[in-house]
């Protein structure tokens, strides 16, 4: 099993790290778009599933409600973190996802900050600091990718 999921509040640069993981010739799939996710905000899990069962490596980028329960398909579960103050501030840069512009958008993220990365942290077997450059990162999961055996108990 080679499947690697990236986690992490909106803003920290899941999308950017999958996005240079793809670049670099890797299988994978960012399920803020496509419809992976249902209108309830959770995974669709027929169509998780089935690509969680695919043979080949893959990796997969999200934070729902649901995710939790895949957990035992990935080899890794890496929490990208960063400081909320660079939370707040990269999405009023981005191009391609309207979320974390508005003042209500904000509050939900510190909110989630809060609530929700403790949780993640919980779950995941590696955490990332995302302050550094998208390449590190990559070069940080693309070891995890090579590496032989399994991965560490949650």
């Amino acid at each position: 099993m080679h499947h690697i999921l990236i986690t992490g509040m909106s803003g920290v640069g899941k999308s950017s790290v999958l996005c240079e993981l793809s670049r670099r010739g890797h299988r994978t799939v960012d399920t803020d778009y496509g419809q992976w996710v249902r209108a309830d905000g959770a995974w669709d899990e027929p169509r998780m599933t089935a690509l969680l069962s695919a043979a080949s490596p893959i990796i997969v980028s999200g934070r729902v409600e649901n995710q939790g329960r895949f957990y035992d398909r990935f080899r890794a579960v890496i929490l990208l973190s960063a400081p909320i103050d660079v939370l707040l501030h990269r999405p009023s840069a981005r191009t391609n996802n309207p979320y974390g512009k508005s003042e209500r958008d904000q509050a939900e993220v510190r909110r989630y900050v809060r609530d929700v990365e403790p949780l993640l942290r919980h779950g995941a077997t590696q955490e990332l600091h995302a302050c550094r450059p998208i390449s590190e990162l990559a070069d940080e999961i693309e070891k995890l990718l090579a590496r032989p055996g399994s991965s560490s108990a949650r």
